[in-house]
């Protein structure tokens, strides 16, 4: 665990005062910012795989099952 310093809006501050006892505060700070740390990587993950679709072609239903019967017909 680490201590650090940061910067938060007054009215952000205020509800959290108010809001939030003393010794709970922190962990109210670490679970919000541990939401929006994965909120960020599943958007990382989604543009990724939105990048990935343009650039390659759709398949049709067709050629998906040829595609699976070819690998079970190998053993994967």
């Amino acid at each position: 665990m680490r201590k650090v310093s940061f910067t938060l809006d007054d009215d952000v501050h205020r509800e959290l005062v108010r809001l939030v006892p003393p010794r709970m505060r922190s962990r109210v700070v670490n679970e919000a910012l541990r939401r929006e740390l994965l909120r960020r990587r599943r958007q990382l993950a989604t543009d990724r795989l939105m990048r990935l679709r343009d650039a390659t072609g759709t398949l049709r239903a067709r050629e998906i099952l040829d595609a699976v019967h070819r690998d079970r017909k190998r053993g994967g």
